[in-house]
């Protein structure tokens, strides 16, 4: 039984990992946005980063449907991360075609709901945790 918690544990934690670097990709695309008007480097940072950023989107996708498929918990959290995969992709495309009118707000979108999203994976974890009848490690 304890294998069983342990992997299912291991999951979680890969998606909490995915959640944490998405979100930390995001906030580098806004740290690198305000290169771009500032440095001359600041476009190659911030193309650099886009590529990871949707990597990380994509590995979100991948970690929730690994988290899911064993246990048969709820789909959800893969309809969030493919969802935000979708942001991801629009997010290029406005990007690559020179929309900053909506590639900036969309940008503050994605970050707040990654955060949000990182949020609850570690409150859930941490409610996990602290629940009466188990013990702490």
């Amino acid at each position: 039984m304890a294998t069983q918690s342990t992997a299912v544990s291991g999951r979680a934690a890969f998606v909490h990992v995915a959640i944490a670097l998405q979100t930390l990709a995001i906030f580098f695309q806004a740290v690198t946005a305000g290169l771009l008007l500032s440095a001359s480097y600041g476009e190659a940072l911030h193309s650099a980063g886009a590529r990871v950023m949707y990597g990380a989107s994509m590995l979100y996708v991948l970690a929730a449907i690994l988290a899911w498929r064993p246990g048969g918990g709820s789909p959800r959290p893969i309809l969030y991360a493919s969802g935000f995969l979708v942001l991801a992709s629009v997010q290029v495309v406005l990007g690559v075609t020179h929309k900053p009118s909506l590639h900036v707000p969309l940008g503050v979108l994605m970050f707040g709901l990654s955060v949000l999203a990182l949020g609850q994976a570690l409150s859930t974890r941490w409610s996990e945790r602290s629940a009466p009848g188990r013990s702490r490690p």
